[in-house]
């Protein structure tokens, strides 16, 4: 039987061991942490993401977790429109927002027979021309037809297979928080909780979340902030986050306000610099490849990190579906790579391009920044994206 290991079970790693295990292959699926278990954060689900989500399990329920995401435009923090939100139209799925939990238990139940094992530490990648991928934790070796590295922005696998690339600061730290349904303000009648604020250096997005999220509803945002991350505890970060936020538009100050420390989840953001030269490397009879943060981590400003991560997911599932150990997977590994290198180049590209927008600070730049929002239509602005959203499943 066709074996897989699957390192990191992250969002990634959780969807392709689910894919591998329903598409025929015994699947081992390792962890560093002692159990599994999602932040206590949220996750945008573009119609890229959704398609590729459903490809991988019809059956998965995700409609039923996720709720549609207004647009609720793009502001300055007086309160001024640069973009104003605008109806959403044309056909296929639209943007929706999930409670990580949620997506998180989705995905464990799909995983079928799937062997799971914690608290190993994958110290050691092996790979080479003659024998199958191995990686261990100094105590126990586990070789497979098909290495997966699943493990996030300091990959170890990626270390192994692509050490030219590496994690790199951006130049700006990062604030996630879910206030639960019963703690959200109430808006006025003419206002939108969600929507985009941007600022000198400075951006605050805040999504609804429906009432499907984990039970509770609740509002997700996002606040960044020129500079590296923070070393202060939660309560400290959060007093500074009010403090810089003081003065914007409501609800930020309201948001904020209703946030605890408990909820408030800080991180420096990071990128790969550069990309990986490829996403997968024949090793023996099979190979190593990439996906998710391993591969292609960059910031959050398209949303797309997860959604990447699920169309990586669908897309090896089909090149390795009927692949059996020998030439045929070492060539499906590289038809993956082939299919996902540029598909995530162009998404870094246009990645890039936004962090420009949004970290835009000085007197000048801004007001270059507020122009060129205020004078581009939302339809055009929409199409600008197109690329990125448009990606449909491989058959």
């Amino acid at each position: 039987m066709r074996t897989a290991v699957v390192v990191g079970a992250g969002t990634a790693g959780l969807a392709a061991a689910g894919a591998l295990s329903r598409s025929g292959w015994r699947v081992t699926l390792l962890e560093r942490a002692e159990r599994i278990a999602a932040p206590p954060t949220a996750v945008v689900l573009w119609p890229n993401g959704m398609r590729a989500l459903q490809s991988l399990d019809p059956d998965g329920g995700w409609t039923a977790i996720a709720s549609a995401l207004p647009d609720g435009g793009v502001r300055r923090p007086d309160g001024q429109w640069l973009v104003t939100p605008r109806a959403r139209a044309g056909a296929g799925p639209a943007p929706a927002v999930a409670h990580l939990e949620d997506v998180h238990d989705a995905l464990m139940a799909g995983l079928g027979d799937v062997e799971i094992r914690t608290g190993f530490d994958a110290l050691r990648i092996r790979t080479g021309l003659r024998t199958r991928p191995s990686v261990s934790d100094g105590r126990t070796t586990v070789e497979a037809d098909l290495l997966v590295g699943a493990d996030g922005i300091d990959s170890r696998v990626r270390a192994a297979v692509a050490p030219e690339s590496v994690a790199v600061g951006s130049g700006f730290a990062a604030w996630q928080a879910v206030i639960p349904g019963f703690r959200v303000p109430r808006p006025a009648e003419d206002r939108c909780v969600g929507g985009e604020t941007l600022g000198a250096g400075y951006r605050f997005v805040a999504m609804p979340l429906g009432e499907h999220a984990a039970g509770r509803g609740g509002v997700y945002w996002v606040a960044t902030a020129a500079g590296a991350a923070r070393p202060e505890s939660p309560s400290t970060q959060l007093t500074l986050l009010r403090r810089w936020f003081a003065g914007w538009h409501e609800p930020v100050g309201e948001l904020l306000a209703a946030t605890r420390p408990e909820d408030l989840v800080p991180q420096g953001v990071r990128e790969l610099r550069p990309l990986p030269r490829a996403y997968g490397f024949p090793a023996g009879p099979g190979g190593v490849v990439l996906i998710g943060d391993a591969a292609h981590a960059m910031p959050h400003h398209l949303g797309q990190g997860a959604c990447l991560a699920f169309e990586d997911a669908a897309t090896l599932r089909s090149v390795v579906a009927e692949a059996e150990p020998g030439a045929e997977l070492n060539a499906a590994v590289e038809a993956y790579s082939r299919m996902r290198r540029p598909r995530t180049a162009t998404v870094v590209r246009q990645n890039r391009r936004m962090s420009a927008v949004v970290q835009a600070r000085g007197r000048l730049a801004l007001r270059a920044r507020d122009a060129a929002l205020n004078h581009m239509r939302p339809r055009m602005l929409a199409r600008s994206l197109d690329p990125v959203h448009d990606w449909t499943p491989p058959e």
